[in-house]
């Protein structure tokens, strides 16, 4: 009996006796797996990206630091016309197309001009046969002279009647009469003749002056009635301006009216060249005010001619209180003076480059506006704003929401 009893004391060393243990020690790896988990992830917080505001590395012009205000406007030519002619008539001939350089003076077109030449042949006949009844007429008038010279020789004597010399003095009157009415209708005739040439010669249009076609509005065939509102005919042909006489009007607020002067140095920028500033000057003021705008028309002329200045052009002008020295002509690289900071003795800015801010040295300038000139870094760059001590270079960034 008592042997019975230990053998009940043995520990059973069999398979059912190994489940519960493995259980313990699977716990105990998941337990330590997620232990490892939350260092981790408490590691990774403190070590993550920084929040960080970053700003743009832009190119300013120095002539900002003076500019006293900024207007908008467009490029207009002051000498422009719409090129007709004052006769009527079918294109037969049109020698320029859009960008034409043409002289003053020089043929744009040419209207059919059967009828019109016509006319002034039949006038210059007219003013030949008008000639020709004057000659006949002196001719005439000599012969009445003669005659009354004999006559009053004659007459005194009693050799011939009073009454034939009454007719012969009659005679000489009357072709005196007629001269002068054949000379009135030569003077007539021309007039008529150079009325026909004035109309042969409107239709030939030329150049008003030199410039550059602008529109082409009509073709070979197109009807040209300048005084008619008809649905199938033009009234102008082409349209040149003067390229020489470009000028920017610009819509000025009437409140900043008083800081514009005549002559005042200004600086021109286009839309179409965005990386070029054009020196202008203003040239006058239009003296009235738009009431929908409550704005003035300002003309700001060019100082320098570029072919690339085109009418039409978008422009920005900036007035200024002083003339731009040439040496201050070009954009120069500007930031925001709070992404500069002092590293040492070095002056640097966190540049940010695929998440990551790397220490870039820069060399600082003089202020420009809110900006602050460097070199170093080039437009478009993005830095990081007012950098802390603690922003090391290499170190993982983040942009702040704003």
């Amino acid at each position: 009996m008592a042997e019975h009893d230990l053998e009940k004391l043995k520990i059973d060393r069999g398979p059912s006796a190994a489940v519960p243990r493995r259980r313990r020690n699977w716990f105990r790896y998941v337990l330590i797996a997620l232990i490892l988990l939350a260092l981790a992830a408490v590691a990774f917080r403190l070590t993550g990206p920084q929040a960080v505001e970053s700003a743009t590395v832009t190119s300013v012009y120095p002539s900002q630091s003076y500019t006293l205000l900024n207007a908008t406007g467009y490029v207009v030519p002051q000498r422009k016309a719409a090129v007709a002619s004052k006769g009527q008539g079918r294109v037969e001939w049109l020698g320029v197309l859009e960008g034409t350089v043409v002289k003053e003076g020089q043929i744009i077109a040419r209207l059919e001009s059967d009828d019109v030449a016509a006319s002034l042949a039949q006038a210059q006949a007219q003013v030949k046969v008008a000639q020709a009844n004057l000659e006949l007429q002196r001719a005439e008038l000599k012969n009445a002279e003669v005659d009354l010279k004999r006559f009053k020789i004659l007459a005194p004597q009693g050799a011939i009647p009073a009454t034939q010399y009454d007719a012969a003095l009659a005679r000489y009157d009357k072709a005196q009469a007629s001269l002068n009415s054949d000379a009135a209708s030569i003077v007539s005739a021309r007039a008529n003749a150079q009325a026909a040439q004035v109309a042969v010669n409107q239709t030939v249009i030329r150049a008003p002056f030199d410039g550059v076609v602008l529109e082409k509005h009509a073709n070979v065939g197109d009807n040209i009635t300048p005084f008619s509102s008809a649905s199938d005919s033009k009234g102008a042909v082409v349209t040149i301006a003067d390229m020489k006489t470009l000028e920017v009007e610009a819509d000025v607020a009437e409140s900043n009216i008083s800081r514009i002067s005549v002559e005042q140095p200004c600086e021109i920028q286009l839309d179409a060249l965005p990386d070029v500033r054009f020196a202008g000057r203003v040239s006058r003021t239009v003296p009235t005010v738009d009431r929908s705008k409550a704005t003035v028309l300002v003309k700001v002329r060019f100082v320098d001619r570029d072919a690339r200045v085109l009418p039409d052009m978008s422009a920005k002008v900036a007035f200024l209180s002083k003339p731009v020295p040439p040496e201050e002509k070009k954009a120069v690289v500007a930031v925001q003076p709070s992404a500069v900071v002092t590293r040492g003795e070095r002056k640097v800015v966190y540049k940010i480059d695929n998440d990551t801010a790397r220490e870039v040295p820069v060399t600082t300038g003089e202020r420009i506006g809110d900006l602050l000139a460097v070199q170093g870094v080039k437009p478009g760059d993005v830095v990081v704003l007012s950098p802390g001590d603690k922003l090391k270079n290499g170190a993982r960034v983040t942009l702040a929401k704003k």
